[in-house]
């Protein structure tokens, strides 16, 4: 019974990061709920008896990518501050 409700958290977990990513206008918590979704993706995958799956997901999908996006965003507020000054 608590690996059902485990599961269904983690589903409901990973539905609401994916659509408070691409509903929200923010473009930095919008990164920030994508390595959130990257981790709990993780979580899944070792649920799902696939550790390696999970460490490269873990790794790539949230590590990775995430501090790649965080890095744009950063860029992009820099550029905006410069063109208005």
């Amino acid at each position: 019974m608590s690996n059902l409700v485990l599961d269904l958290l983690l589903v409901i977990a990973l539905l609401w990061s994916a659509l408070r990513s691409l509903m929200t206008p923010n473009l930095f918590h919008a990164v920030v709920l994508f390595i959130v979704f990257g981790l709990l993706m993780a979580i899944v995958w070792v649920r799902l008896h696939a550790p390696d799956i999970a460490l490269a997901e873990a790794a790539i999908g949230a590590g990775l990518s995430g501090a790649l996006l965080l890095d744009t965003v950063g860029y992009l507020h820099k550029k905006q501050r410069e063109s208005l000054s």
